[in-house]
């Protein structure tokens, strides 16, 4: 949450920001101080270690097509462990943690009753909006690489790291296989940026966190559910979560950025229409009395 500021718009103590840079800052700075970020962040990064040290302590090499995509491959080489983490972490653990920094966003700030005082400054009630949605949205980024980047610490700790087989058979070196799987991770990243602004939508409907936290969760879990029945074949283009696990194609030679652009597209268009949807909530909404 932003700090509260004075009346006449500055923050205690110090000069005014300029423009929205300086809420910006604000609202990065709390995010990334909260012990509740850090806690959500070390128990993603928690997910490849638990993955490494079960493979580590197996009596065996897990067999093939046995257990989440790549994991066979984890004693192999130990980048794998990032990509199966990543794996592991979409459908659920990615977006529940994204769904509690973006229902927090505003019902946060309106549950504390400091919203109320964030809107007398001269930044206006679209520039707050958008700093809230670049927080949630930062947060989205730096989840899956909490992941990314604890599986390749790990992996590289626990098993031999070398030259990455990708899914068209060819092989790279071990520098271009860690930029591949930060891709994944952007991709993910990018996956997250639609969900954030549902998120931020239903923290404008109410002033109790919980609830907008909640309901964004839920709605990922309804947009996997959906998915995955092949009777709604025609709605899947346009589900939240219908691309999430759709970066095989950055594991190939060439790179197909066929997906991405799909993803990218699609997340774009939930970005909009639920942002949308929240400055026309926000602008309308009575905080102030």
């Amino acid at each position: 949450m932003l700090r509260a500021e004075a009346a006449d718009g500055r923050p205690a103590g110090g000069r005014r920001p300029s423009a929205g840079w300086g809420l910006l800052a604000s609202e990065l700075g709390v995010l990334f101080r909260r012990r509740r970020t850090w806690a959500m962040l070390l128990a993603l990064a928690a997910v490849p270690v638990l993955i490494a040290v079960a493979v580590k302590l197996s009596s065996s090499a897990p067999a093939p097509g046995k257990g989440p995509p790549f994991l066979d491959r984890v004693t192999q080489n130990g980048l794998f462990v990032g990509v199966t983490a990543l794996v592991v972490s979409t459908p659920l653990f990615l977006p529940l943690t994204v769904g509690v920094v973006a229902g927090d966003t505003v019902a946060g700030e309106a549950g504390l009753g400091t919203l109320r005082y964030l809107l007398v400054a001269p930044a206006g009630r679209v520039r707050l909006l958008a700093v809230k949605y670049a927080g949630a949205a930062a947060f989205s980024l730096a989840a899956p690489a909490a992941v990314a980047g604890a599986g390749m610490a790990i992996g590289a700790a626990l098993f031999p790291v070398g030259p990455v087989t990708l899914l068209s058979g060819d092989t790279v070196g071990v520098g271009e296989a860690v930029q591949r799987l930060w891709l994944v991770a952007l991709y993910i990243a990018v996956s997250l940026l639609g969900l954030s602004a549902l998120g931020l939508f239903m923290s404008t409907l109410t002033d109790v966190p919980v609830g907008a936290m909640a309901t964004t969760v839920v709605a990922a879990v309804v947009s996997q559910v959906l998915d995955a029945l092949p009777q709604l074949d025609w709605l899947h283009p346009w589900l939240l979560s219908h691309y999430w696990l759709d970066f095989a194609d950055l594991l190939r030679q060439p790179v197909s950025w066929d997906s991405f652009t799909a993803n990218a597209a699609l997340q774009a268009g939930y970005v909009a229409v639920f942002g949308a949807l929240a400055y026309g909530r926000f602008t309308t909404k009575d905080v102030l009395a």
